[in-house]
């Protein structure tokens, strides 16, 4: 089943410290006149997916294509994307119902942390791939970042010295260890795919909100993903615009 890996114990105490390293400028969506963010917490959960088959062969965010045409244009967002974010939530409102996360919230994540895998001109190929691979400062305990020496020799990261955060949800390489999950069938477990991306970054945050359809839950689930609150209301901001 290409979702076993779904029912992975939860890491106790494990703190993804990965977001916010690239930290890119908000572009925004398209519409005009510009809209005014929604106030409140949890942001909408947007647009409602069709229904799928999250166990079907091959890409199985694909199925999202129509739903996801049809709003690339107006959030600024790429098809891939916006499927890949669809997909993920749609695996999680059937595998754990309870958290509630919506496509809105990973978008909003993304877009802080790659622009949707297209900071420093990264391209998405169809397929989900981010190349060329984004990947962010090195954690070497310098202003406003973390200390975390190498825990991949440099296999995943690139760096043998200190651990960089990786791919259009920047996971650091221990994090990707315990959350990462093969979300478009190709037999690999891949952190600069956006498909499996996303899908790791859904499994983490609900593991760590539980309920995300409360304040509390998705205030914890942001706080555990990056512990800052400027980052969290950034996130808010996004992913509300993005439920319009």
């Amino acid at each position: 089943m290409k979702l076993k890996a779904l029912g992975a114990a939860v890491v106790a105490g494990f703190v993804l410290i990965a977001a916010a390293i690239v930290a890119v400028g908000f572009v925004g969506d398209l519409r005009q006149p510009r809209v005014d963010v929604p106030d409140g917490v949890p942001p909408g959960v947007g647009a409602p997916l069709p229904a799928i088959d999250i166990n079907a062969p091959g890409r199985t965010a694909s199925q999202l294509n129509q739903w996801a045409t049809q709003r690339s244009e107006t959030l600024a967002i790429s098809v891939t994307a916006l499927e890949a974010y669809a997909y993920a939530a749609a695996v999680m409102s059937e595998t754990q119902p309870d958290c509630g996360i919506g496509w809105t919230t990973i978008a909003g994540i993304a877009s802080v942390e790659s622009k949707h895998g297209t900071y420093q001109g990264s391209t998405v190929a169809p397929d989900g791939q981010v190349s060329p691979p984004i990947r962010g400062v090195p954690l070497d305990g310098g202003p406003n970042v973390a200390e975390i020496r190498d825990t991949d020799g440099g296999v995943q990261d690139g760096d043998s010295v200190h651990d960089r955060a990786m791919g259009p949800l920047q996971f650091i390489p221990e994090t990707w260890k315990h959350w990462g999950v093969d979300a478009n069938g190709d037999g690999r477990v891949d952190p600069d795919n956006i498909d499996d991306a996303a899908l790791s970054a859904a499994r983490y945050l609900c593991a760590r909100g539980g309920d995300l359809k409360t304040a509390e839950g998705w205030q914890a689930a942001l706080l555990a993903y990056n512990q800052s609150g400027a980052y969290m209301r950034d996130v808010r901001d996004r992913a509300a615009l993005y439920s319009l």
